[in-house]
């Protein structure tokens, strides 16, 4: 089976609201293609292991995807629903051909394939671990990720096949050694409620919510050097909520914010909550990623080198993705993967057929090589 094979036959099974069908399908071809070790947990995570001793290197992604626009989907077979995979102009089409299936198969065929060394006297002991892991909920903020991670998965290397293409030039697939996180918060501000006749009875909620709008613009927003650039966090209130009516000094405001993070530093919103009647509550934080091993780092980008005709170099993402949890477990992580900028989540999602076989024979140079 090619990686277009394997991609299409993935992309096709419907799972944004349900893994379960799609997680069948990789489970079932690793027990039948591999003689791995092959474990489904119990949120949906497929795990397979190959090779003993040494250090562990995993190929991770995710099998979910987000909601399909109508265009991408059709009614198969007896009525089931199915995702409409095209192929032309040597790339395919459909939801989550570039976020991420494609890459998921890649892995799948370079884990399948890799041939780990042995050592010792009876050369029947491999001098490393491969893992292939296809994780559940990365699109929900990371629920599979968060639930092995929990359950001992701990490898001590990982290249995670997010969008990599098209960072430093147009085709060429990088190596992402460093991403933002995301930190979603509320903030509350409280007051006391009066008619808007007699303004000194009460105390106005968004007056104390304003007060908090101006703190979080003066806040510093921190950054960060990463092969060589600086990787900038960024710090907005997005919605703002309060009041019940004309006449009526209000006694409650909320304000939502995001915050961009990057390894290592948060913006003080603690001194936001430092106001008189204001309250900061945190709502979801995705960790940034940032790998610190060189050496690993090169050797991925040297096996990218090898497999394609431009140059790739060393980048950041802006998007948050489970490398962010592995790598707070403390995972050393890269991100290599098919995926451009632009194509996730898009009604013309595509991926290039050349760039999954790229994918797939950097993983198995990288884990050849690693692991030895």
């Amino acid at each position: 089976m090619t990686v277009r094979e394997l991609t299409q036959a993935l992309v096709s099974i419907p799972s944004h609201e349900d893994e379960t069908a799609a997680g069948d399908y990789i489970e079932t071809w690793l027990r039948r293609e591999t003689d791995a070790d092959v474990t489904r947990d119990a949120v949906g995570n497929v795990i397979a292991r190959k090779g003993t001793g040494g250090e562990t290197l995993a190929l991770v992604g995710h099998h979910d995807v987000v909601e399909p626009a109508p265009s991408q989907v059709n009614s198969g077979v007896g009525g089931d629903l199915e995702y409409v995979v095209e192929h032309r102009d040597g790339r395919l089409y459909g939801r989550g051909t570039a976020d991420m299936k494609g890459a998921v198969a890649a892995a799948m065929l370079a884990f399948r394939d890799s041939k780990l060394q042995s050592s010792g006297p009876s050369q029947s002991a491999s001098t490393g671990e491969l893992v292939f892991a296809s994780f559940v909920g990365e699109e929900i903020g990371g629920v599979g990720a968060q639930h092995a991670i929990e359950h001992g998965f701990a490898p001590e290397y990982a290249i995670v096949g997010e969008g990599s293409t098209g960072y430093s030039s147009p085709g060429v697939t990088d190596v992402a050694v460093a991403h933002k996180g995301r930190r979603g918060s509320t903030i509350t501000a409280d007051g006391t409620a009066a008619h808007a006749s007699e303004v000194g009875a009460g105390e106005n909620a968004i007056y104390r919510a304003t007060a908090a709008v101006d703190r979080i613009r003066e806040l510093e927003v921190p950054s960060i050097e990463v092969a060589g650039d600086q990787l900038e966090g960024s710090l907005v209130v997005t919605e703002i909520d309060g009041g019940s009516a004309m006449n009526v000094v209000p006694d409650r405001c909320e304000l939502t914010v995001d915050e961009r993070t990057v390894a290592g530093k948060r913006a003080p919103l603690e001194h936001v909550a430092a106001l008189e009647g204001v309250h900061w509550t945190v709502d979801q934080d995705l960790p940034p990623m940032r790998c610190t091993d060189e050496a690993f780092a090169k050797t991925v980008l040297e096996a990218a080198n090898a497999v394609q005709p431009g140059s790739p170099d060393l980048v950041t993402k802006p998007h948050a993705t489970d490398a962010g949890w592995l790598s707070e477990a403390g995972t050393e992580c890269v991100i290599y993967g098919a995926a451009e900028p632009g194509e996730a989540h898009t009604e013309s999602e595509s991926v290039s057929i050349d760039v999954l076989k790229r994918c797939r024979d950097t993983y198995r140079r990288v884990a050849e090589s690693w692991l030895q």
